[in-house]
Formats: structure tokens, sequence, C-alpha cells
């Protein structure tokens, strides 16, 4: 359902809420290593996001991203929205272009309330709600080990 840019922003998002702030920038190298994504491709999403006022950073030899604490509230949404470029929620399951209440695809009534469910979450939770639950889970955000 998402683009592997949009996983890769919120990876790194994600990321940056949990290892970084205003003293500890992240630079998209080390960012790119640690969450195994292609440093360019990286790099352009994270600059995107910092346009958009999603994401901090600055320049210079101290410089790199990090999450302010005004970044730390915003939502998954606005990540996907603005990677993405549209709600992917309003999409068809099935890729059909006129899916709708209306004149649902084959899957439309089984993956409504899902695609509800899974868009109110993603609206109602902070990137630091998000990371809180990471910490207390202990979830991962990549499969490569660190020493």
């Amino acid at each position: 359902m998402l683009s592997n840019a949009s996983k890769y922003a919120i990876r790194a998002m994600l990321f940056l809420v949990l290892h970084s702030d205003k003293k500890n920038k992240l630079g998209s190298k080390y960012l790119a290593d640690a969450l195994e994504i292609p440093e360019p491709f990286l790099a352009k999403l994270l600059q995107q996001l910092v346009r958009n006022k999603l994401l901090s950073s600055t320049k210079g030899p101290r410089g790199g991203f990090y999450i302010s604490d005004a970044n730390a509230k915003n939502n998954v949404c606005q990540i996907i929205e603005e990677i993405d470029g549209h709600p992917m929620f309003d999409k068809c399951f099935m890729g059909l272009d006129r899916c709708s209440e209306e004149n649902p695809c084959p899957l439309h009534h089984v993956v409504v309330e899902f695609k509800e469910n899974l868009l109110e979450k993603f609206q109602s939770l902070s990137l630091k709600e998000f990371a809180n639950d990471i910490q207390l889970k202990g979830q991962f955000l990549s499969l490569k080990t660190t020493d």
C-alpha cells in the first residue's frame, strides 16, 4: 500500500525521533547506512521533508537532520501525503480508477474498514508517540545489527 519512498521517509523520521535533537544531528549518509536505504534517494526525501517543515536541518560541519519538538508532533499521514503527493487511503486496494462506495471493486467492502482504521491511527498518533511505542515494545526500524 505504501510506496518505497514513503516507507523510507517514515523509517528515517522515526529513527530521527529516537536518535536526534537540535544538539545531536545526523547526516543522510549515517541514516542511510543505519537504515539500509540508498543514500542519494534518502537525501532527496529528507530535503523534501525539510522544505515542507516536517523535518529540521542545519548546514555546516556540525549540521545534519534532526527532529524538533514541533516536528515530533507531526503524524505519519503528513509524511505519506508529502512524499506520495496524495492521500493513499483514497485509492482502490486493487488499483482500479473508478472504485467507490457507489461503484465498488470486489475487495472494496472487505478493506474499507481496515483503511479507515489505519488512517485514523496514522492521523491521531504523533511521531513522538510512535517512537515511545518503539522504545516500550523493543520494535526495530532496521534488520542491521548494531555493535
